[in-house]
């Protein structure tokens, strides 16, 4: 995610970390070009005058905008859907840490409840830890190690669905508490409750992941854009004569760019500069979930890099 003030007016033209120009740049550049070759043979080819009227261009591009823009606010409900999503994480484990702290056992000091306690709470910030790695695909091993029992992270590790196998491994934990009568059952209820929140908070991660905006639907908005932008400047090229690349650059640079800020923010979980910092959302959860055990040694939060947010 970009994070940086907003810079002056003329400075604006010139940022390039988080701009989508580097992604369309070879489109539009190659739409210029083509444009110019219009202009050069003033829409002439193989003896043919193919220039046309703006009218048709007009509703096309009218009709286009309406599109794109539907498909772009299609993406960014996804994008904050997301975000949503990993608000939940952090509200549920903070509600995890206090609840194990506070009804688990209450009154009780003994090393055997702390290191019970200590374990539970851990195991609610590798859940974070697992789930970025298993929504962006990378093996969740040198986060989760540290938070984990070698018993744990073994099984952890064989699993298919490591932030499930982590929930599964709480859910044991508050059995044997029930079992020990080291917590009353409604109360163990509530804190099954924080539990079943957390399996909710990965099905709908997991329904974003693997539910892509229909690829028919992508395709046509593609196949448009690019028709739309090399054909306009044979109805550029009467009215705005040897402007027509410009015009015909700055009307593929929005089009272009939307259609690629929608491929970008529809996949929320990755790591390109505009998709979710979740390296420093899982970050977070474990500073305050440790704090809240009363650590001192913390991790530290994750800055910016570049103006990137991980």
């Amino acid at each position: 995610m970009i994070v940086r003030k907003r810079p002056s007016a003329w400075r604006l033209f010139f940022i390039v970390r988080g701009s989508i120009v580097p992604k369309t740049a070879p489109q539009i550049l190659a739409t210029m070009l083509f444009a110019s070759l219009v202009v050069y043979s003033h829409g002439v080819f193989l003896r043919k005058d193919l220039t046309f009227t703006a009218v048709p261009f007009t509703i096309l591009g009218l009709a286009l905008s309406i599109f794109l823009g539907f498909r772009n606010s299609a993406a960014y409900d996804r994008y904050w859907e997301g975000r949503r999503l990993w608000g939940e994480v952090l509200v549920s484990c903070r509600i995890l840490s206090r609840q194990v702290a506070t009804l688990i056992a209450p009154g009780q000091i003994s090393d055997e409840l702390s290191r019970l306690r200590r374990r539970m709470v851990y195991k609610g910030a590798a859940f974070a830890h697992a789930l970025r790695h298993h929504l962006r695909g990378t093996a969740p091993d040198d986060d989760v190690r540290p938070l984990l029992s070698d018993e744990d992270f073994k099984t952890v590790l064989c699993s298919i669905n490591p932030p499930h196998a982590i929930l599964r491994s709480l859910s044991r934990d508050l059995e044997q508490c029930l079992s020990l009568k080291l917590i009353q059952a409604p109360l163990a209820a509530s804190l099954d409750s924080t539990l079943a929140s957390l399996d909710r908070v990965l099905a709908g991660c997991e329904r974003i992941r693997s539910t892509p905006i229909p690829f028919s639907y992508t395709l046509l908005l593609h196949r448009t854009a690019y028709l739309y932008c090399f054909l306009l400047p044979f109805g550029l090229i009467d009215t705005v004569g040897l402007a027509t690349p410009l015009v015909a650059g700055l009307v593929s640079y929005t089009f272009f760019g939307l259609d690629a800020l929608g491929d970008e923010i529809e996949e929320p979980f990755g790591t390109q500069p505009n998709d979710l910092p979740l390296s420093a959302l899982s970050r977070t959860v474990e500073i305050n979930l440790r704090e809240s055990l009363g650590e001192v040694d913390l991790p530290p939060p994750l800055g910016p890099q570049n103006y990137a947010l991980e």
